[in-house]
């Protein structure tokens, strides 16, 4: 053990000083200056609402959404009980840090999910702070249909 750690010194000591200072990462910061006590969460770091709509025969959503990277944002998912419909993206949801899940007023806060079923009409809110960046499909599972996704991009 004290082997290893004088060794992993030794090689840190070898690294120029001057290399920890000049990787800086692409824009990736909040939305806002000022956070506050409220941090992440705080009201100006709020991006624009996702809208996504379950119903049979009709589309996810507007068309693709992109995300920045340390913002904070809500996607509210509206079944109208057409059918029993559900929305699936764990690359999505595994990309972003998730606050809570409001269903009926009752409040979850899951460590992570894979998919929402609804087996009737009803909202479920979801608010997140987008994390990791890429391109993510969410969709209703089992359909190819490009109107049955959404593409987030998180930048």
């Amino acid at each position: 053990m004290r082997r290893t750690l004088i060794a992993a010194f030794a090689a840190l000591a070898m690294v120029p000083l001057a290399n920890f200072f000049t990787a800086v990462p692409a824009e990736a910061a909040p939305l806002c200056d000022k956070l506050g006590f409220a941090g992440l969460l705080a009201k100006c770091n709020r991006g624009e609402p996702i809208e996504v709509t379950l119903a049979s025969g009709q589309p996810l959503g507007k068309g693709d959404v992109a995300l920045q990277s340390g913002a904070y944002y809500e996607m509210k998912i509206t079944a109208d009980g057409s059918a029993e419909l559900g929305i699936t993206g764990a690359s999505f949801f595994r990309a972003i840090w998730m606050n809570e899940i409001v269903i009926n007023g009752i409040e979850v806060r899951p460590m992570a999910i894979d998919s929402l079923e609804f087996d009737q009409a009803g909202v479920a809110t979801l608010s997140f702070i987008a994390i990791k960046p890429g391109t993510y499909d969410v969709r209703i599972p089992n359909t190819t249909s490009d109107s049955q996704k959404i593409t987030i991009s998180i930048q």
